[in-house]
């Protein structure tokens, strides 16, 4: 065992976090009870604390003062209020709607000022200054949050929390808006038996960084099993994986089981959004058949004859980045597949997936960046393989209406100009290992007057 494995094992000890083949399963939860009060998920998701406090609000109204130049000079002569609107935006966070507090959406922030991060940190976001919830939050910064963070507790002489210490040994994201949260999952369910006990001495998981883009929540109530690659069975307990911190024993699970329950219904309440600007809708018909021809025998059909056939395209024939699908091994699928999370075995779990599921595509216009990994930043890209960006970097928070998701610049290079970890962590690098834009070049099947048909039909789902 090496030092570094050893190190993320003591942090996480005291608490971190065409072939077309179909997914087995039907759509059912075997461990489901009663069902769920969507509203009254929404609000345990947004007012209860199910993990630690990060920080509190005097960590967090200081945390401009170890920013980088210029940005600290202009947080410097800004009033309170603007700092707060600066860190929200240089965190990638939201304000509630509707919230006359002005809380943050994707933190839970108690009456003694503490932040504890809820799953909406990764599955809400904005665009064009409108929040989405079950939107994935492409401008979340979670290691760059975490850095600031930690930096100011050491000027404060506040405690430093299991985050602040794991993140120095394990990634939290290596670029803006993806997240390595599939190997929290991995490390933190080497330490649990079955039952979800703590083990004196936990197994050795395979470990292999890589950051995710966040699926859609909307997507949710389509499915019946999730991630990626379609291995876990869908259901509430699914759901609570990453709160397998020390501080939560098997006790709390069984004790929050019913808050999950109502926090599935909410899930599964999300619609997707419709898209606010203008449609070619002559032009969105004809992509409309050329969609059917090419597309939708993986990705369904929509309109009053919506149909998802939730099938998994093989690895080598989809030809995307394979890092995701290699780094959960056997062992872990089958540790997950007999324990409490799958209701011992009950719910089908896949062991050995083949590749990646073709996800729904309702609201895809609001969901860029594209592939599993955030790798392609636009629908156009996506349709034109050949042309996309060897890295990219976000310039505006609004929508690219021409190309359909993120407005960018390309570079062959990350400009040498650009030196703060934080701001590296806004390029895109589709060079390095798990961040590939390769595969999926389905697209070429259709002519150049198809691609900007399909694309203008896209924006309707």
């Amino acid at each position: 065992m090496n030092g570094s494995h050893r190190c993320i094992q003591r942090i996480l000890r005291v608490g971190l976090l065409c072939v077309w083949l179909p997914l087995a399963g039907l759509n059912r939860d075997a461990v489901a009870g009663e069902p769920g009060d969507a509203a009254r998920g929404y609000e345990l998701l947004t007012n209860k604390a199910y993990l630690p406090p990060d920080f509190d609000q005097e960590t967090f109204d200081n945390v401009w003062r170890v920013w980088p130049q210029p940005l600290r000079s202009r947080a410097e002569a800004a009033s309170a209020e603007q700092r707060r609107q600066m860190a929200f935006a240089r965190y990638g966070l939201d304000l509630r709607p509707n919230d006359p507090a002005q809380r943050p959406l994707q933190y839970v922030v108690d009456s003694n000022g503490n932040w504890s991060m809820n799953c909406l940190a990764c599955h809400s976001g904005s665009l064009d200054g409108r929040v989405y919830p079950g939107l994935p939050n492409a401008r979340y910064g979670l290691q760059t949050l975490t850095e600031d963070m930690r930096t100011v507790k050491l000027q404060l002489k506040k405690p430093l929390t299991n985050i602040d210490l794991g993140s120095l040994v394990m990634p939290l994201g290596t670029s803006v808006g993806t997240t390595n949260a599939v190997m929290f999952g991995v490390v933190l369910l080497a330490k649990r038996d079955a039952d979800l006990n703590l083990l004196a001495v936990g197994r050795r998981p395979q470990i292999a960084h890589h950051d995710m883009d966040a699926p859609a929540w909307w997507h949710f109530k389509r499915k019946s099993h999730i991630y990626i690659d379609g291995f876990a069975p869908k259901g509430h307990r699914g759901l609570m994986q990453f709160l397998l911190v020390k501080h939560n024993g098997p006790e709390k699970f069984r004790e929050w089981e019913a808050d999950f329950r109502h926090i599935r219904a909410y899930l599964d309440s999300l619609q997707p959004p419709t898209y606010p600007f203008d449609i070619d809708r002559p032009l969105a018909a004809r992509g409309l058949q050329a969609f059917r021809r090419v597309c939708s025998r993986c990705h369904g059909t929509y309109g009053d004859k919506s149909e998802w056939p939730e099938v998994v395209v093989p690895i080598d024939e989809i030809g995307t980045d394979r890092v995701r699908l290699d780094s959960i091994s056997r062992s872990h699928r089958q540790q997950y597949a007999q324990s409490w999370f799958t209701d011992y075995g009950r719910q089908p779990t896949v062991i050995e997936p083949k590749g990646y599921v073709a996800p729904p595509l309702d609201g895809i216009w609001a969901s860029a960046p594209y592939l599993h990994n955030g790798s392609v930043p636009t629908l156009w890209h996506l349709l034109h393989p050949q042309q996309r960006p060897v890295i990219w970097h976000r310039n505006a928070g609004s929508v690219d209406t021409d190309r359909v998701g993120l407005r960018i610049d390309s570079h062959q290079e990350i400009p040498k100009s650009v030196t703060h970890p934080a701001e590296r962590r806004r390029f895109f690098d589709t060079r390095q290992p798990g961040k590939s834009n390769a595969g999926h070049l389905f697209p070429n099947a259709l002519t150049p007057a198809e691609r900007r048909a399909v694309l203008e039909y896209l924006k309707t789902l």
